[in-house]
């Protein structure tokens, strides 16, 4: 089948550069969001989309659904609930949830669509560089029960990506997802003790940051988020930290369903938990060190913003 039209709904920080992206490759869009006014602005910065919230049938027409919501229990929500768009959508429209949810929550709501013709494909985000999203040089991760969906739905996938990797069966794309942040939060938390617990030593933190990006330390957040947002303060990733506290949450309901036994996902929940209570509710995710700055009393060295970057040619050409 051939896509014609794609339906979007969320329009956050992530949402509104995917389905961005998705009207720069030639799609159609219908979107929706909570917040009308991000609605708005979408239409107006591209105007062969239209708002979806205008009509109760507004996405009858979609080839592809897209879904870009805080969690699976949201996108249940949304596509199942009371008023729900699954009773809306042609048989045969393949769903793509990009959201950050529980990989058991996806298969229980992919049974669910199926009973609808429904087929749903959970495609979460990472990215290698900060701010990657804004330029849909992401990654994908794939899980889906249904070759023909996924056929269908590559091409927008592959408008919103950069890489695009298949998983495996439906929630294994949510189960990478939230094991990569788990990796992740790993290292987080031990650069926010070596930091801190270097400056009281005599370190400076951007030299401790720039020998770890050249040995063995490396990750990315002394690549990226450390780097270009800790050091010089402006805290202005776009990934929240009560975000992080969900997907670490997640990753502990996955290790523990395969029978590992860790205490890792618990002391990163703790310290995660505890960083948020310390910090506004909206805060970016790299605002945690305030958590190990406040126990250690102090504050680590400020630096002025990185200007370089490593290239990426697909990052830096686009113009969304």
């Amino acid at each position: 089948m051939t896509v014609k039209t794609v339906g979007y709904i969320g329009l956050g920080n992530a949402g509104f550069y995917l389905a961005g992206a998705v009207a720069k490759a030639g799609f159609r869009l219908v979107v929706d969001d909570s917040d009308p006014q991000r609605v708005a602005q979408f239409v107006s910065n591209f105007p062969r989309s239209k708002a979806g919230r205008a009509t109760k049938d507004g996405f009858k027409d979609v080839d592809v659904l897209v879904t870009m919501l805080p969690n699976g229990k949201v996108v249940r929500d949304v596509l199942l609930g009371d008023g729900g768009i699954s009773k809306q959508l042609k048989n045969g429209t393949v769903v793509i949830d990009t959201s950050s949810s529980s990989p058991f929550d996806t298969r229980q709501c992919g049974a669910e669509l199926r009973q609808h013709g429904l087929e749903l494909i959970d495609a979460p985000v990472t990215q290698e560089q900060m701010h990657a999203i804004r330029y849909a040089a992401v990654t994908l991760m794939i899980g889906h029960d249904s070759d023909k969906g996924y056929k269908t739905a590559l091409p927008v996938l592959q408008a919103m990506s950069q890489h695009v990797f298949v998983m495996g069966r439906l929630g294994a794309g949510h189960a990478m997802k939230t094991l990569n942040n788990y990796v992740s939060v790993g290292s987080i938390l031990a650069l926010c003790d070596a930091l801190v617990a270097g400056q009281k030593f005599g370190l400076d933190p951007k030299t401790m940051i720039d020998v770890l990006n050249v040995g063995t330390g490396r990750n990315f957040s002394t690549a990226n988020a450390f780097r270009e947002e800790v050091l010089p303060r402006t805290f202005d990733s776009g990934y929240q930290l009560r975000l992080l506290v969900k997907d670490t949450k997640i990753a502990k309901e996955v290790i523990q369903a395969s029978g590992l036994s860790t205490q890792l996902p618990d002391m990163a929940i703790e310290c995660l938990s505890d960083a948020l209570r310390r910090v506004r509710p909206t805060a970016n995710h790299e605002e945690c060190v305030k958590r190990w700055e406040e126990v250690a009393g102090v504050q680590l060295k400020q630096s002025d913003k990185p200007t370089d970057r490593p290239p990426n040619p697909r990052y830096f050409t686009s113009k969304l």
